[in-house]
């Protein structure tokens, strides 16, 4: 993916081809800056999103579905309208229990998405 609409005012999901980082997972860059991204994720269900870390501070949004996240030590389930604040450097990770849609806010932005 190239830059062509960092920092733009509109970004429009339509015409951003997903890239799939891992099986059942499908993901949008949207609009983001050097300070600020956001991305749109789809998960299919069972879908596993491995432990991991980044300096990055998180917050997932769930638009639809039903997941078991795991940041630190600390296991819950979100659904739609749920949010997880994940702090920069926490491992976290996620499983997906039924089919839908998590939107990711990082700040600052996710080079390795670009």
């Amino acid at each position: 993916m190239s830059n062509q609409h960092k920092d733009k005012v509109w970004v429009y999901s339509k015409d951003i081809e997903g890239k799939h980082p891992a099986p059942g997972v499908t993901r949008k860059v949207l609009a983001y800056c050097d300070a600020l991204m956001c991305t749109e994720n789809q998960f299919e269900e069972g879908t596993v999103a491995a432990m991991h870390s980044h300096p990055h501070t998180q917050i997932a949004y769930a638009v639809s579905g039903r997941f078991r996240f795991t940041v630190g030590d600390e296991e819950q389930e979100i659904a739609q309208g749920d949010t997880v604040y994940i702090p920069g450097g926490v491992q976290h990770g996620a499983l997906c229990l039924e089919a839908g849609i998590v939107v990711d806010f990082f700040t600052p932005l996710r080079e390795d998405f670009i």
